[in-house]
């Protein structure tokens, strides 16, 4: 890329300016899913039904995010960032004015377009402007104003549909996207690549294709809508798309993800990891507040301040966790990290009637702050052992495939959901809860068999992002 790097005031302000797009994002996620069941009850369908409306965003995501590593080389980082709030800020916009599923998940595609680019291009520019010594001070500075999405959301949710109409959800997006679109003018670095590289149709149409099969096999699996013949014809369908770009993209100089990468062992167990954990992990944020509000029947408004401990404590204890990286290294605080973690999401399952709200409050403030911790590891992990040259192209699938895992997640867990609540349409709170209750002891399990993966690090694997204090302080 060309060397417009940074002056020194903008490299200060440049994880603010970052926190601000992953605000938008992260505070888009959780509003929402706090209001699932009222959102639900005005499109007039079940709440499990909501799942393709968070779904269809973050599968935009993974779908869009590829294209954005190659706009970023071509057209400049503070180009497409601003582009990216722009299309987003819109699709919010419109979101809040739909009134009927069908187009409220038609424009959730359209912000997870502009999402799709904010995401990669964002986590590319801390890349390039910061030293790898630096990274995870400046990956967690980042992600520390990002947390008050999560922590505002609950709440915010709550609050808007206990007050307001739900639309005003999607409403508050507006303003911060135009506080936003001004700092990318005044302190985005432009980042350009040098030689301008063409874009792979033919990897975006196999990938895209594949990924997009999978997820529909997510949404119908379980709904009867497909027989098991043809869901196996369209599972293998997914496969041989997936498959037809892997061998496509050994064949051309320029693929849309260089899936050479993973030879890096270090970005390998990475991604892996990411996949596979957030399979178990990433469908929590929409069964709690199911659990808390259509099995225990609490307010929207009470859900959210029950989900809020969750952002609090990955917030409060966000500078502590380069110093835990630091300490015991990435082997070691992810293996032992992701079973707390599983272990703590099937304690959930335990959550009835008869808990006391305190004791909520104390379970959700542990798995905040272990699941902010696991995301951090895994995420600054994939740059570890990564050459500067190589980093647009770790940046995008590292984005790809953390969003593809959130959207299965999504899907995924209301799957899971609903096998164990086959009549959803007639259940009451007694049965919802029980369902909702083996959902997640099943994800909790999953999310504990996830640990093999990180068997394959070695204990020196992420020394280059995790054994810099002084260089970490910098940051």
């Amino acid at each position: 890329m060309s060397p417009n790097a940074p002056s020194a005031a903008a490299k200060t302000l440049l994880p603010w300016l970052v926190a601000v797009a992953f605000f938008m994002e992260s505070l888009d996620t959780t509003i929402l899913n706090t209001a699932v069941p009222a959102v639900a009850e005005a499109l007039g369908v079940q709440p499990l039904s909501m799942k393709s409306v968070l779904a269809s965003y973050t599968l935009s995501l993974a779908l869009f995010i590829p294209v954005s590593g190659w706009m970023a080389n071509r057209f400049g980082t503070r180009r497409v960032f601003g582009t990216a709030i722009a299309v987003f800020t819109l699709g919010s916009l419109l979101c809040g004015i739909s009134r009927e599923i069908h187009l409220l998940v038609a424009c959730r595609i359209l912000q997870g377009c502009g999402g799709a680019m904010m995401l990669p291009v964002g986590r590319l520019t801390i890349v390039r402007s910061f030293a790898k010594s630096e990274l995870v001070r400046a990956m967690s500075f980042v992600a520390m104003p990002g947390l008050i999405g999560p922590m505002v959301g609950p709440l915010a949710g709550g609050f808007i549909i206990h007050y307001f109409h739900w639309s005003v959800i999607f409403f508050v997006n507006v303003p911060i996207g135009l506080f936003g679109l001004y700092m990318v003018s005044r302190h985005m670095p432009n980042y350009r690549a040098l030689d301008r590289q063409p874009l792979d149709i033919l990897g975006l149409v196999l990938f895209g294709s594949g990924v997009c099969l999978l997820s529909l096999l997510f949404e119908v699996f379980g709904e009867h809508a497909l027989t098991g013949r043809e869901i196996a014809a369209l599972l293998a369908l997914a496969a041989a798309l997936l498959a037809a770009y892997g061998v496509n993209s050994t064949r051309i100089a320029h693929p849309l993800l260089r899936l050479m990468l993973l030879r890096i062992r270090s970005f390998r167990v990475s991604i892996a990891g990411n996949l596979c954990t957030r399979l178990g992990m990433g469908g929590i944020p929409f069964l709690l507040p199911l659990l808390y509000q259509v099995g225990l029947g609490y307010t929207p408004l009470q859900s959210g301040l029950l989900i809020l401990p969750q952002a609090v404590a990955a917030m409060s204890l966000k500078l502590t966790m380069p110093h835990i990286l630091a300490r015991f290294g990435y082997r070691r605080v992810l293996i032992v990290n992701t079973i707390a973690l599983g272990a703590m999401i099937t304690s959930f399952a335990t959550v009835d009637a008869a808990t006391a709200p305190w004791v909520i409050v104390v379970m959700a403030f542990v798995l905040g702050f272990l699941a902010s911790l696991q995301y951090t590891s895994m995420n600054t992990l994939a740059f570890a052992d990564v050459t500067p040259e190589e980093a647009s192209g770790a940046s995008t699938i590292a984005s790809t495939v953390q969003q593809m895992a959130v959207s299965f997640a999504v899907a995924f867990a209301s799957l899971v959901a609903s096998l164990y609540i086959p009549d959803r349409g007639h259940a009451g709170p007694p049965q919802m809860t029980h369902g909702l209750h083996l959902a997640l002891i099943t994800l909790g399990a999953i999310t504990v068999a996830s640990t093999t993966v990180f068997g394959g690090l070695t204990a020196t694997d992420g020394a280059a992002v995790s054994r810099h204090r002084e260089g970490m302080q910098a940051g």
